[in-house]
């Protein structure tokens, strides 16, 4: 009897297991198929991309990658891409860093209210605001430019960056601070040489959340640009799209070009993602 219970139960882990396999190679596919396909879409000729569909190259082509660099002008919008989301990185962590602690360690009148408006800030949908805020560019004269496209991205990422902040620096435990003061620190001091170190895995996290939000942002984009040289590149690829004509080729080569550097810094960041996520989501 006790031998019979015992295959039954093995024989259930067994089932569980390779149903669990089962199940995240077919996730694992579903996530990586869209990929592939980009990938040897780009590689392709344009008469074996209208051709019917192939999950395999028949011959590998840099044509794409060529038209698109060349006649294109992409370089300078993966460089504007660049400049504008390191620029509104920086100054968001920075920025929101200090909201956030002030928000955590300081009691002052409204800070309740202050929370749920920051948070009101980023749940607001980005369509209601594109006109006010293209208004508002205008008349400060920074339309149609990098500057004023930075500042409309610090509009919705501080918001976010001081909201998941709070919840990494409530983790930090308020007496390492005060035996920081008592050892002559100043608040500003506990705050750069304890609570900023302690949260970095969080600083991390919400670096790249930033980064990534910035990098792919369209809407405002193709609102406040209008010259080709202030392009970004997810502005640059829609503008590959003529009337009714899809040039899968550069599209797909260009979603490539554009997706490197963001594979590369999940790649580099990604322990202190996880660690970073999985500390606020305790903490918080």
């Amino acid at each position: 009897m006790a031998a019979t219970v015992f295959r039954t139960s093995r024989s259930r882990r067994r089932l569980g297991l390779v149903l669990s396999i089962a199940t995240l190679t077919a996730a694992v596919l579903l996530v990586l198929f869209p990929i592939y396909w980009m990938v040897i879409t780009s590689l392709k000729l344009p008469r074996e991309i209208y051709r019917m569909p192939s999950l395999w190259l028949q011959g590998v082509t840099l044509i794409n990658y060529q038209n698109l660099l060349d006649q294109k002008g992409f370089l300078v919008a993966i460089r504007n891409s660049f400049f504008i989301s390191a620029t509104v990185t920086v100054i968001s962590v920075l920025i929101s860093s200090f909201a956030a602690y002030s928000m955590v360690r300081f009691r002052y009148r409204f800070r309740g209210l202050i929370g749920k408006l920051i948070l009101f800030a980023y749940l607001t949908p980005t369509s209601l605001l594109f006109i006010p805020l293209s208004i508002l560019m205008a008349r400060l004269g920074l339309g149609n430019s990098l500057t004023g496209l930075i500042l409309v991205y610090l509009t919705f990422s501080l918001p976010l960056s001081t909201w998941l902040l709070r919840g990494y620096f409530r983790g930090v435990p308020r007496e390492l601070e005060e035996q920081g003061q008592i050892d002559g620190l100043s608040r500003l001091g506990a705050l750069i040489r304890i609570v900023l170190p302690l949260s970095a895995p969080g600083i991390a996290a919400v670096s790249i959340f930033t980064f990534t939000g910035a990098w792919n942002e369209l809407l405002l984009a193709m609102v406040l640009i209008t010259s080709e040289s202030q392009r970004t590149a997810p502005l640059a690829l829609s503008y590959l799209i003529t009337s009714d004509t899809l040039p899968w080729g550069p599209l797909m080569a260009g979603a490539v070009l554009s997706s490197v550097p963001l594979m590369i810094l999940y790649f580099v960041a990604q322990r202190f993602m996880v660690q970073g996520l999985t500390t606020g989501s305790v903490k918080g």
